[in-house]
C-alpha cells in the first residue's frame, strides 16, 4: 500500500514537471499593454503560456470574465492595469482592486487555489517587469498544476 502511495506522488511530480500552463492576462490599453509591447520590442523573452487580452481599462474586466476564464479551462489569469494614480480613466484601477477582492472571495467558492488569480500594476514603460511578472505567474501556476476545471 506504501509503495502504490509513493509511485502515485511520483506520476504526479512527474505530471506537473510536463504540465504547461494556460495564462489569460487582462492587459490594459493604455499601461500593462503598452508594457507588453515594450517586452516585445525589446526582444525581452517571457514564457509562450500566456494569451493577453487588452481591455480598455484593467476597472473594465468583470469578476464573471475572470470566475468564467478559470472554470473553463485557464489554469491562470492575471488582471494587468496602470499604478494607482496613473489610470487614464482616472479610477479605473481602484475599481480592479475592488473587484480583484471579490474574485478573491469567489475563487473559494470554486474551490479554487487564490494563486491563481494575480492583480498587478504595470506601466507602459516597465516591459523588463511585464515579463517578470508573466515568468512569475507561469512558475507559480506550475507548481500548483493543472486546474481541476482544466479537460482532461
Amino acid at each position: 500500500m506504501e509503495e502504490q502511495t509513493i509511485t502515485a506522488g511520483a506520476a504526479a511530480t512527474a505530471t506537473n514537471e510536463q504540465f504547461e500552463p494556460l495564462i489569460l492576462a487582462f492587459c490594459c490599453y493604455w499601461c500593462a499593454y503598452a508594457g507588453a509591447d515594450l517586452a516585445g520590442t525589446s526582444r525581452i523573452q517571457y514564457p509562450t503560456n500566456v494569451r493577453i487580452i487588452r481591455v480598455q481599462c484593467s476597472g473594465m474586466v468583470h469578476p464573471n470574465l475572470v470566475i468564467e476564464a478559470l472554470t473553463k479551462g485557464a489554469d491562470g489569469v492575471l488582471m494587468i492595469g496602470c499604478h494607482p494614480g496613473d489610470c487614464h480613466y482616472l479610477e479605473g484601477n481602484l475599481r480592479a482592486k475592488s473587484r480583484a477582492d471579490a474574485i478573491s472571495l469567489m475563487l473559494e467558492d470554486f474551490a479554487l487555489e487564490p494563486e491563481r488569480f494575480r492583480l498587478e500594476w504595470v506601466s507602459a514603460a516597465e516591459g523588463p517587469r511585464f515579463a517578470q511578472v508573466m515568468t512569475e505567474m507561469v512558475e507559480q501556476i506550475k507548481k500548483l498544476g493543472p486546474s481541476p476545471f482544466r479537460a482532461a
